[in-house]
């Protein structure tokens, strides 16, 4: 079994783990719902973690297989956002799939280098000249730094006002198909957007 294979199976069967132990309390909450003795209410708050934490596993399967056919460094990338999350370093970055990019990328610094995990992280460390603007990576390069993004007219997702950084990943993913990774510097979450909607990123253990 290859490596990709592995890990997109392990992820699966996270997931399947999951949504299975949801299946069972939903199950076990039907038959206790009849009974006006048994108050649900903080089962059901624990049953709503499981469910964002399930599709927290399903976005990170989900990105993996929609990276996976356009570079060979999606786990040195996925890798490198883990370790900035956890840092809370403000991170924007452009994946290239299909559709041409030149018309929506603004400046940007050509480094034309082969992907590595401490190159990109080193980008985005607070202070770096590139920090503030986006990553292109495409094929298993990262072409360019420090790009504007066309910003999206969205400013609220699930109650939440997005930030510059969400609102440009939003952005860019409406006008064409490349998948865009952000990190809240505020947070430490990481998400993705593709097609204009915007995904949790989970941290599968």
């Amino acid at each position: 079994m290859r490596a990709k294979d592995c890990d997109f199976s392990t992820l699966k069967a996270q997931l399947r783990q999951n949504l299975l132990a949801i299946s069972d309390e939903i199950d076990r909450f039907l038959k206790l719902v009849d009974d006006e003795h048994n108050c649900l209410l903080g089962e059901l708050r624990s049953l709503r973690n499981q469910i964002v934490l399930s599709e927290a596993l399903a976005s990170s399967f989900y990105l993996q297989c929609y990276l996976s056919p356009f570079t060979t460094k999606y786990l040195g990338l996925l890798s490198s956002i883990a370790h900035l999350s956890q840092r809370k370093h403000g991170v924007l970055i452009v994946v290239q799939r299909k559709d041409p990019l030149v018309a929506w990328l603004a400046h940007g610094t050509l480094i034309q280098a082969e992907f590595s995990s401490s190159l990109l992280e080193s980008i985005f460390y607070p202070g770096s000249p590139l920090h503030d603007g986006a990553v292109l990576i495409k094929d298993d390069k990262i072409i360019s730094a420090a790009h504007v993004l066309p910003l999206s007219n969205k400013e609220v997702e699930d109650d939440q006002k997005l930030g510059t950084r969400h609102r440009a990943a939003l952005g860019l993913s409406e006008k064409c198909d490349a998948i865009v990774i952000v990190v809240s510097e505020e947070t430490g979450r990481a998400s993705f957007a593709l097609n204009g909607k915007l995904y949790v990123i989970g941290t599968p253990t």
